[in-house]
């Protein structure tokens, strides 16, 4: 699916999970080109992140149940389930698109739905989770961009408190937050403002978050690829198993957990 709105152009492969394979600005490059390779194993596109977002230990979600794991190595289940299934177009212009996916993996019993919209002054995208289960259920949303990271990128934003972790990337302790030396860092920040900028040779990036997405954020910026993930998300790594860093939300039988992120493009440095 091509999308293309003034200097905007998106690329989504909604049959493999509605990932981003591109996102370009003034015909160069916001996220790293994904260039046909496997949304969910590569460092490049985007992702979306439901009904959890980020690890679970050991793949339990509560004392109840458990899904697979995914990250061997951390013996985590990483990132949800809608990743992995394909999504319904159900409308789409040239420069919007409406998605939906359901799912159902017990205790999830999901409605899904992706509006994403391509306009001059930028890209807004945003995701809401629908519980059509009888039960109340603690839900989770988030988005896993790539961006493109090349050398002399800046990076500002604002939060209160950053999570330690150990070597399984689980949290451990609260500490003040430090948006210094970001390079190399994987770190979930909590009271985030909900804006975060960047730049390069070629633009500066603004993310503005609402909803559910307005205060916590995920950073990834991996020394050994050129790439920077600020990942808006709607609740801690491992909150169902570990509330005491930040609960996950639990939404009511036909309620709706839902999030919003715009991206505008200026001039780089």
């Amino acid at each position: 699916m091509h999308l293309r709105a003034g200097r905007w152009s998106a690329h989504l492969l909604p049959g493999r999970g509605a990932a981003f394979e591109r996102l370009d600005f003034a015909a160069r490059p916001v996220l790293r080109p994904l260039d046909g390779a496997d949304p969910n194993t590569t460092r490049a596109g985007a992702f979306w992140m439901a009904p959890w977002t980020n690890r679970l230990d050991g793949g339990a979600f509560g004392a109840r149940h458990r899904f697979p794991i995914n990250r061997p190595d951390e013996g985590n289940a990483l990132h949800g389930l809608v990743r992995e299934n394909p999504w319904a177009v159900m409308d789409a212009g040239p420069g919007h698109a409406v998605l939906t996916q359901s799912l159902s993996a017990t205790p999830f019993d999901i409605a899904a739905r992706l509006d994403i919209t391509l306009a001059e002054d930028g890209v807004t995208l945003a995701l809401s989770l629908r519980n059509d289960s009888p039960e109340p259920c603690p839900l989770g949303i988030g988005w896993h961009p790539w961006f493109h990271r090349p050398p002399g990128t800046t990076l500002a934003f604002a939060a209160e408190t950053q999570l330690a972790t150990d070597r399984r990337g689980l949290p451990i302790a609260a500490q003040p937050a430090s948006t210094q030396d970001w390079l190399g860092q994987d770190r979930h920040f909590t009271g985030w403002t909900g804006t975060a900028r960047f730049t390069t040779a070629d633009h500066a990036i603004t993310l503005s978050a609402t909803g559910a997405w307005s205060h916590n954020l995920q950073l990834f910026a991996p020394r050994e690829t050129p790439v920077l993930c600020l990942e808006p998300v709607s609740h801690p790594p491992n909150a169902i198993n570990q509330p005491e860093f930040g609960p996950m939300h639990v939404v009511q039988s036909g309620q709706t957990l839902a999030g919003q992120i715009k991206i505008e493009a200026g001039p780089g440095e």
